[in-house]
């Protein structure tokens, strides 16, 4: 199982970025894609979930409104475009890939984390003036 992020940059505050998280090696179409980041001496937060066997979606707050996750289950890749940064967005972000919609959902909202879930190695993404 391989995720490979890309997309990840360098970008003034109110810009825009696409997160890309290439996949192989599991049926992409089954699984739901989760994007987390992780700031400078913060936590994990969950970002987002799309299910890709229905394309139910979950935005965390920081989230809403300004992400936006989606799939091309053809290309087994999932997108997160990143509107309007803030200096605050800066953090390193991760897809993963979990069997489960709920255990995207469960793991991104801070509930728990369970079951089987495969991580790609992250893109960084710097909003700075």
């Amino acid at each position: 199982v391989q995720l490979v992020e890309s997309g990840g940059g360098l970008v003034q505050p109110g810009g825009s970025l696409t997160l890309s998280c290439a996949t192989s090696g599991f049926n992409f179409a089954d699984y739901a894609i989760g994007w987390f980041r992780q700031a400078p001496g913060k936590e994990r937060e969950g970002v987002s979930c799309f299910g890709n066997r229905d394309n139910s979606t979950y935005y965390t707050d920081s989230a809403k409104v300004r992400f936006s996750a989606s799939s091309d289950s053809a290309k087994n890749t999932a997108y997160l475009q990143l509107r309007r940064l803030r200096l605050e967005d800066t953090a390193v972000y991760y897809c993963a890939a979990l069997p489960s919609f709920f255990q995207c959902f469960d793991l991104a909202s801070g509930r728990g984390e369970w079951g089987t879930i495969y991580w790609g190695q992250g893109t960084q993404v710097s909003v700075s003036t």
